[in-house]
Order: structure tokens, then sequence, then C-alpha cells
């Protein structure tokens, strides 16, 4: 995962504001990718507030 998406993450919330966040196109297919997988088994997911924590934990954001 790029730096520059993982400030994204952090710092952003897309619903709020999706055109201030900046992909690339390897981190927006990744992101695409994830979405699919996510529609396709929605129950494997974790709460935001989870996940940013965790992201959090392991970069030190």
């Amino acid at each position: 995962m790029s730096t520059l998406l993982k400030e994204n993450i952090l710092n952003l919330s897309v619903a709020e504001i999706p055109e201030a966040v900046k992909l690339s196109k390897s981190d927006k297919a990744e992101l695409d990718e994830r979405l699919a997988l996510y529609h396709q088994n929605p129950e494997t997911g974790a709460p935001w507030g989870l996940v940013k924590e965790r992201i959090k934990n392991r970069y030190g954001a």
C-alpha cells in the first residue's frame, strides 16, 4: 500500500470529500478489487474505527 494511500485513509473520510483523495491507478485498482471482494462476502469486513486503529498501530500514523 503506498504512503499516499495510507495518508489519505487516515486523514480523510472519502465519503465526505471524495474528490480530495488522489489515487494512483494501482491504488485505485487495489481498492476496486477489495471492494469487489467485500461485495462477494460482506460479513468478512471490519468496522471503519477498528480498521483505522489497526492502520495507526501498524504504521505509526
